[in-house]
């Protein structure tokens, strides 16, 4: 089942505040994100309980918050981007922390996602966006953190490959279009 993406203000005449267009940014990246793991398991990638498909969730949108970061770059002054980045990871921080409890009863699952983000933003400030999207090494990177995250057992020794050469690239291109779109 395809993934629909609404993107679009209901009411264009309006400008957007920051933190509308973050909160808006948050639950795209949080369904585009749950749409790449479920494709995983799809693909017939196995996943050994539900906390290791939420880490998988949540490596999606740390990359996906890095795309934001760089796509606000080029369109913001620094003290916008800063702040719609800052309340961007906010909003995944509470959809991370609303949606393990859910599943894995209570507990604090917005620290550790919080650490994992600064961990990726010093990894991924390595790695371009280019006019085409994201390089080789940026794709190479999310798919090496899901293979870490998958293990190697026979069933996922190629979940790598799957997310660099189609799901990554997917997430990237239908994320940028939500961003393009909400600003416009």
């Amino acid at each position: 089942m395809a993934l629909r993406i609404k993107s679009h203000w209901w009411n264009d005449e309006n400008e957007r505040s920051l933190a509308e267009i973050s909160s808006a940014l948050a639950f795209i990246g949080w369904r585009i994100a749950v749409d790449k793991a479920i494709s995983l398991h799809c693909e017939r990638f196995v996943y050994r309980d539900d906390a290791q498909r939420l880490l998988v969730v949540q490596e999606y949108l740390l990359f996906l918050i890095q795309i934001a970061d760089r796509m606000a770059h080029i369109q913001l002054d620094d003290e916008q981007r800063r702040e719609l980045i800052t309340q961007f990871a906010r909003k995944c921080v509470e959809h991370v922390q609303d949606n393990s409890q859910d599943l894995l009863g209570p507990g604090d699952y917005g620290s550790p996602f919080i650490a994992r983000l600064n961990e990726r933003s010093t990894e991924y400030a390595e790695f371009r966006l280019d006019d085409d999207g994201p390089t080789y090494p940026f794709l190479r990177h999310l798919g090496h953190e899901i293979q870490t995250l998958m293990g190697d057992q026979d069933e996922n020794r190629w979940v790598i490959d799957q997310v660099m050469d189609k799901d990554g690239w997917d997430a990237y291109k239908r994320f940028a279009k939500a961003f393009r779109d909400l600003f416009d």
